[in-house]
């Protein structure tokens, strides 16, 4: 229980306690006789009050000796009665039939005592700011006019008492059935709202959720992307550098260590403009300057003149300038698997083939190397490499491979043209 509920269920309490102790004494009060002390000067503070309550009451009630017979016993009732204010208040949500019974007790002892004197008129108007605090918001409307009824009643007379209700009825069946109306209109739009706000909630965390794992996966493919940028350039120049000083170390004459130490050199310069391109995530050189035949090409010559192998270079069909992405693919691709030709294949000979066709561009590299078992788990990030540039593409790659019979990769990329602002 909140402390501004417990504040509130101590208000209603001390009201209900005060109008009763009202009603109670003015009863007392309008009953007590006209002589004697103390009497008189109450009687004189209370003002006009006796006078109302005989004149409201009749004579019909001064005949029958009042509320000296029994009003004390049913408000001793209704004081205990009260007191269940205090435990209902705060499980007026999980306890609503209790709450009604309860009410309805409340409002029957109030009708008993204004039945005996309409001094309790006072204490029966307890029901309005209960019928708002306790009962259902359907049953608010229905409690309010219950509670006019009761107190209009008390104040009629005798004979007009059955007119009364008649219209009273007329009055309040109409309110009580388009408060249950209203009411309910506000609870089902209540219960909308706070669906609303749980979607809300719950989009919000799912949409955290996705911002978070779009940043994780944009971090993966960055780092993917930086890894494979760096196998396919510095690794493979940093190999080949490291190849060219020891022949230059293990060279006999000093034009040959001078010629090897002069690749060295120019391996260095351009893995480090590799290096900086793969940051700043351009396209590899060649490509820069050169279509990607002509690119190919070149990079067959040096990779054959470096790695001492003989290398047949063919380009079938009509050469097309294709979207950016194919091109780089398919020269990183033609890269890489050369790097491993002479890394790991010990070949004389290697053949590379770029066919062009209408919707597929193939690239195929072949050796007759050592070979390997493709299906054992492999160490390196070539092969797998390869295959994550190609699918990114839309494209598929093969690789076929038997140990001492060499090896072929073969990967088939769709012809995506270039744009038309294509350089």
């Amino acid at each position: 229980m909140s402390w501004l509920d417990g504040r509130e269920r101590g208000a209603f309490l001390c009201l209900a306690y005060g109008l009763l102790g009202i009603s109670s004494t003015a009863a007392a009060l309008a009953d007590a006789p006209s002589a004697g002390a103390p009497w008189p000067l109450l009687r004189w503070l209370a003002g006009p009050l006796p006078a109302w309550l005989a004149d409201t009451a009749g004579p019909g009630w001064a005949a029958t000796g009042g509320l000296a017979a029994w009003w004390p016993v049913v408000a001793l009732a209704a004081a205990v009665w009260v007191a269940a204010i205090g435990w209902l208040h705060p499980r007026r949500d999980t306890r609503r039939a209790l709450v009604v019974g309860h009410f309805l007790g409340l409002i029957a002892l109030a009708a008993a005592l204004t039945a005996a004197s309409p001094a309790f008129i006072v204490f029966a108007s307890i029901g309005y700011p209960l019928a708002s605090a306790l009962l259902p918001a359907r049953l608010t409307m229905a409690g309010v006019t219950l509670t006019a009824i009761v107190i209009v009643t008390a104040q009629a007379g005798p004979g007009a008492r059955g007119t009364l209700l008649t219209v009273i009825a007329g009055v309040a069946l109409p309110l009580v059935l388009a408060g249950w109306y209203v009411s309910g209109e506000h609870d089902r739009r209540r219960r909308l709202v706070e669906r609303l706000r749980a979607a809300m909630a719950e989009n919000a965390s799912l949409n955290a959720r996705l911002l978070d794992q779009a940043r994780r996966a944009g971090v993966l493919d960055e780092r993917h992307r930086v890894a494979g940028e760096i196998h396919d350039t510095v690794a493979q120049d940093l190999v080949a550098l490291i190849g060219q000083l020891n022949a230059a170390d293990r060279a006999s004459r000093a034009e040959a260590r001078r010629g090897h130490l002069d690749q060295a050199a120019e391996l260095a310069r351009r893995s480090l403009s590799e290096a900086r391109r793969s940051v700043r995530a351009l396209r590899p050189e060649p490509l820069e300057t050169s279509k990607l035949p002509e690119a190919i090409t070149d990079l067959a010559e040096s990779w054959s003149r470096s790695a001492g192998v003989h290398l047949i270079l063919e380009i079938t069909g009509t050469p097309v300038a294709l979207a950016a992405p194919i091109e780089d693919t398919l020269f990183r691709v033609a890269q890489e698997a050369l790097a491993n030709v002479a890394k790991h294949a010990r070949a004389s000979r290697a053949g590379l083939t770029l066919s062009y066709t209408d919707e597929t561009v193939l690239l195929d590299i072949r050796d007759d190397g050592a070979g390997f078992a493709p299906q054992e788990p492999a160490d390196g990030f070539g092969i797998d490499g390869m295959r994550q540039r190609v699918r990114a593409v839309g494209g598929t790659l093969h690789v076929e491979s038997t140990p001492g019979h060499g090896t072929a990769v073969a990967a088939a990329i769709p012809a995506i043209p270039a744009d038309d602002d294509h350089p």
